[in-house]
């Protein structure tokens, strides 16, 4: 048994002494699981014969609209993305997503209190004295020894100055 489409064909057995090419005339060689119909002979010029049914979905304009667009979508080479409509809803809503956040970070930023305004102005105002002192010491690591003895001096001299003064 062989199938061809979905239907599947038969094959007579070939007799024994006998040739597939010796069968009979009469007998087709091959013979489907479908009957012919009777009408086909030709001999009932009575019989109304049918016709074949008009697809409703392929004559409606909007089936031939989207066929012409595939069509021409093919030729310049615009394939439809073959993706599953749970993965497509999955990416919209994704996105989604990151837009909303990004527009929350930009509503954000717009919107600072008076309060956050000033902690900011603060926030700054530490960092550029951190920058400054890093720079003295690196300043300092980099100054000879002497100058740093002398300027130990200075300082313990004023001390001791202040001391006396304040007794």
């Amino acid at each position: 048994m062989a199938t061809m489409f979905r239907y599947p064909v038969f094959r007579y057995p070939v007799l024994p002494g006998l040739e597939q090419s010796e069968l009979p005339e009469r007998l087709p060689r091959v013979r489907s699981i479908m009957a012919e119909p009777d009408y086909m002979d030709g001999d009932c010029d009575e019989l109304i014969k049918p016709k074949k049914l008009i697809n409703p979905v392929k004559t409606s304009r909007n089936h031939q609209d989207l066929h012409r667009e595939l069509l021409m979508n093919q030729k310049r080479g615009l394939a439809p993305q073959n993706k599953p409509e749970l993965q497509k809803v999955m990416e919209k809503r994704k996105r989604d997503q990151v837009l909303k956040a990004q527009k929350e970070e930009q509503e954000a930023h717009k919107k600072r209190s008076d309060l956050e305004i000033e902690l900011m102005k603060r926030q700054q105002k530490l960092e550029q004295l951190e920058l400054e002192q890093q720079k003295i010491e690196e300043e300092q690591e980099n100054t000879p020894e002497f100058v740093k003895m002398k300027s130990n001096l200075r300082r313990t001299k004023q001390e001791v100055d202040e001391q006396e003064r304040t007794t």
